[in-house]
C-alpha cells in the first residue's frame, strides 16, 4: 500500500479522492487545497487536510503525491516532492514547455522516485489494443492518425476559471483534450518533427477559443491529424492507418463516466470486424500503475522519453496557434 496525498481538490482531485476510496494499492492520507472550504470535503472522505504542499512534504506517513493543480504550478511542485523524495503523480500537461518537463524528469530521476502522469486514455482496453497491433507488426507500417476528443463541459465554467485562461491553457481546447490525442499519437509513432495548429473562437464565448484543428509530423515520416472542440457534445474517435490496415476506436460515452467503446479493425484480409468493449476504469488503473512503480513491482508503463516528446510537440503547438505558422518542434 502507498499512502499519497492529493493536491488540489477542484472538479479532478475531488473525482480521484472518490475513485481511490477503498483501493487496495493507493490510500489518501491527506489533501492539500489552497481554499479552507475545501476541508470539509476531506473531512467527508476521512482524510486530513492542510492548506500548503509543504504539510505532505513534511510528512513521513506520506510516501507520493498526486498534483491536480493549475498546468503553471506543475513542474516546480514536481521537483519539489521529488527533492522531498516523494513519488509523484502529476495530471496532464505534465509541464507546459521540454525544458520544464526535463526538469521534473531530472528531479525524480536523481531522487529515485517514481513519476507519472494522468494519460488514462493509454490504459483504456481498446487503446492497449491498437498499441498491441502496432508493436506486433499487424497493421505495418503506421502512416497516419487521425483523432478527436471534443466535449462541451467547460461551457459552464465561470469566465475566469483557471482552466480557461491563456496562461494555464494556451491553444483553447489543447490542455483539456487534444493533449490525450496527442499522447496517444506519440506513443505510437515517436517524437514529433513540426505541427501547424489553428484555434478558433466559433460557437462559445470562451475567450481562448474553443475550436483546434492540429497537423503533426513525425520523424517517423506518420502524420497524426488532431481534432478538439469545447463547444459541441461529447465525441471521442482515434483511428489509426498502416500499410497492413487500419483500426478505430468510437468511445461510447465521456471518459468521465465510461460506458465502454467500439472498436473496428480492418487488416490485410479486407474484412472490417467490431468488437464491442464494455466498462473499464482507466483513470484508476493508471493511478494503480503509478502504486505499483512507486512500491518498485513493476516500472510505470509511459516512458520518460514519450513525456518528454509528448511536451516538446505541446510546446510547438502553442506556438503555432499563435502564430499561424509550422512550427518545428524543440
Amino acid at each position: 500500500m502507498v499512502n499519497a496525498a492529493i493536491v488540489g481538490l477542484g472538479w479532478w482531485g475531488r473525482t480521484i479522492l472518490t475513485l481511490l476510496h477503498g483501493n487496495a494499492k493507493l490510500r489518501i492520507v491527506k489533501a492539500i487545497d489552497v481554499n479552507p472550504e475545501s476541508a470539509a470535503i476531506a473531512r467527508e472522505h476521512g482524510v486530513a487536510f492542510a492548506s500548503e504542499l509543504d504539510a505532505a512534504l513534511g510528512d513521513p506517513a506520506v510516501q507520493a503525491v498526486i498534483l491536480c493543480t493549475p498546468h503553471t504550478l506543475h513542474t516546480d511542485q514536481i521537483v519539489r516532492a521529488a527533492t522531498a523524495k516523494k513519488h509523484v503523480f502529476c495530471e496532464k500537461p505534465l509541464s507546459l514547455s521540454r525544458a520544464d518537463v526535463e526538469r521534473a524528469v531530472a528531479a525524480c530521476n536523481a531522487n529515485r522516485v517514481a513519476l507519472a502522469v494522468g494519460h488514462e486514455r493509454r490504459f483504456e482496453p481498446p487503446m492497449l489494443e491498437i498499441q498491441r497491433l502496432a508493436t506486433a507488426g499487424a497493421l505495418g507500417t503506421l502512416l497516419q492518425i487521425e483523432a478527436n476528443f471534443s466535449q462541451n463541459l467547460f461551457l459552464s465554467l465561470a469566465p475566469d476559471n483557471w482552466r480557461l485562461s491563456s496562461t494555464e491553457a494556451p491553444a483553447g481546447p489543447m490542455t483539456a483534450t487534444g493533449i490525450h490525442m496527442l499522447d496517444l499519437s506519440v506513443g505510437l509513432c515517436g517524437p514529433a518533427k513540426r505541427v501547424l495548429a489553428t484555434v478558433r473562437r466559433l460557437g462559445s464565448n470562451l475567450a481562448n477559443g474553443d475550436t483546434l484543428a492540429i497537423l503533426v509530423d513525425f520523424k517517423s515520416g506518420a502524420t497524426a491529424l488532431i481534432s478538439a472542440i469545447l463547444a459541441t457534445p461529447f465525441d471521442g474517435r482515434f483511428a489509426v492507418y498502416g500499410s497492413k490496415g487500419w483500426v478505430e476506436v468510437r468511445d461510447k460515452s465521456h471518459p468521465q463516466d465510461p460506458k465502454g467503446w467500439t472498436l473496428l479493425k480492418c487488416l490485410e484480409a479486407g474484412t472490417v470486424e467490431t468488437v464491442d468493449y464494455g466498462t473499464a476504469f482507466a483513470v484508476r488503473d493508471n493511478l494503480e500503475a503509478f502504486a505499483d512503480a512507486a512500491a518498485g513491482r513493476a516500472p510505470y508503463a509511459v516512458p520518460q522519453e514519450q513525456m518528454i516528446w509528448n511536451i516538446a510537440a505541446l510546446e510547438a503547438i502553442f506556438k503555432s496557434a499563435a502564430s499561424g505558422n509550422i512550427e518545428t518542434v524543440a
